[in-house]
């Protein structure tokens, strides 16, 4: 039985190596096809046997550090200003203008007021105080306003009196400026009262009037006991008292009075400056 077993591994094996056999030449016989089909090589020319490029990294560079930034320039120091050359002593020095004068009026200068209240002998009295205002501004050179119009100025009555009788006009009234007053401050002025617009107003024949001529009565009646007794005597008395009467028209008072509005006109005495 074993050599029946060991008889067919034989011819298998025989087998095996005859199928290997004819493989073996079917390659031969195919790569001998090939080498018929490639191109005639020259074997006198040397080989240019090279080496092979070195394989490329495959990886990224590793990124550039940014460059750090300048650092910013330090400014430069201004130079120094050069100095000045000292003046010479020769050369004239440049005028410095003188600062302006503030605004003034000068003596002379006229004033013209017009009265705000009235003034009136048979009511006024000496070291009342009266007030009138400018009609115009009053300027400088350079016209400048001094004193604007409407301003102030406060007058004193220093002597009042009226007249002595109906003929007579010597009523008296001398008024002084004192001050004027400029934006709302007053001044002192020194300044003549020049002219005063006045009149004079009569007053009505009073008890005071008729105590005046009581003596021409008196004298009537003397006149006319000496003329014819006591008939003489009324008549004469009459008479003296239509004498006395007529007396007492022609020499009653007359007042110096003054209007508002009248108009009183000043001259500076003095430099006034508001300042």
């Amino acid at each position: 039985m074993s050599r029946m077993i060991l008889a067919a591994l034989a011819l298998a094996a025989v087998a095996g190596c005859a199928r290997g056999e004819k493989k073996d030449a079917a390659v031969a016989a195919d790569s001998l096809r090939r080498d018929l089909q490639l191109a005639p090589v020259d074997t006198t020319k040397p080989l240019n046997d090279q080496p092979a490029p070195a394989p490329v990294a495959t990886t990224a560079p590793a990124p550039e550090a940014a460059p750090a930034p300048a650092p910013k320039p330090k400014p430069k120091p201004k130079p120094a200003p050069a100095p000045r050359p000292a003046p010479s002593k020769t050369a004239a020095a440049e005028p410095t203008p003188a600062p302006k004068a503030p605004a003034s009026a000068e003596v002379g200068t006229v004033i013209r007021t017009t009265m705000v209240d009235s003034i009136h002998s048979r009511h006024n009295k000496v070291g009342d105080v009266v007030t009138a205002k400018t009609a115009r501004d009053i300027t400088d050179a350079d016209g400048r306003v001094v004193i604007p119009a409407g301003s102030a100025v406060t007058l004193t009555i220093v002597e009042i009196s009226p007249s002595g009788n109906k003929s007579d006009n010597t009523g008296k009234l001398q008024l002084k400026a004192t001050d004027v007053t400029v934006d709302g401050r007053k001044y002192p002025i020194d300044a003549s009262v020049d002219s005063v617009q006045r009149t004079l107003v009569g007053r009505a024949t009073n008890v005071n009037d008729v105590a005046k001529v009581g003596a021409g009565v008196g004298i009537g009646a003397i006149v006319g006991k000496v003329l014819g007794g006591g008939k003489g005597a009324v008549i004469g008395g009459v008479v003296g008292g239509a004498v006395g009467a007529q007396r007492a028209v022609e020499t009653k008072d007359r007042d110096v009075y003054v209007p508002p509005g009248g108009v009183v006109t000043l001259k500076l005495r003095g430099k006034f400056t508001p300042s």
